[in-house]
């Protein structure tokens, strides 16, 4: 299937998700996340998970991590939608976020935390294939993103649903993922 055909289908399947389903999911996710080692992780990026989309709870993630790791330095995305880009801005306890027009919650009066010392990034997806390739939004922000870090920054995506054979769209511009952690299995790549 191409990206746009996905992203129909992946929105429509998590819509039908009960949310009872969703927290049981969110827990078999975190509970397999617990069982890989980020003991190297200084510097996370994560994302705000968007409720309207019905978005993997990754704050389950970033506090056990906060727990697992002292002085991790977390960092969350303010995009720019004017040259389609976003910047990693560093946050602590002691943050405000703010719900933007596009209902994505951004960190206020944040320092940015330079691409090139992150360590582990969370990554939003819809949907994601057997080589690690992933349908997000549609807007390419991660993509372009991605290229501007680490070669050895782990790319993590999160999923309800298992990896779908082959993303038939894949191009140059895309960047494959690390790791994909779903309810039943990890996978690597």
């Amino acid at each position: 299937m191409v990206k746009s055909a996905l992203r129909v289908l992946y929105k429509e399947k998590r819509a039908e998700l009960k949310d009872s389903q969703k927290l049981k999911m969110d827990d078999l996710l975190l509970i397999r996340f617990q069982h890989l080692s980020f003991e190297h992780v200084l510097h996370l990026l994560s994302y705000w998970p968007i409720d309207l989309h019905r978005e993997v709870n990754t704050h389950i993630m970033t506090q056990y991590l906060n727990f697992r790791i002292p002085g991790l330095q977390m960092a969350f995305p303010v995009l720019d939608p004017e040259i389609n880009s976003f910047s990693a801005l560093a946050v602590n306890g002691d943050t405000e976020f703010k719900k933007t027009r596009y209902g994505i919650m951004e960190p206020q009066d944040a320092v940015p935390l330079p691409a090139e010392e992150i360590d582990l990034i969370f990554v939003p997806l819809l949907c994601f294939d057997s080589k690690g390739y992933r349908v997000g939004y549609g807007k390419g922000y991660y993509d372009r993103y991605l290229k501007t870090c680490r070669e050895d920054a782990i790319k993590v995506g999160f999923s309800y649903f298992d990896p779908v054979e082959l993303i038939e769209d894949i191009d140059d511009f895309d960047v494959p993922l690390n790791l994909c952690i779903t309810p039943n299995k990890i996978y690597e790549f």
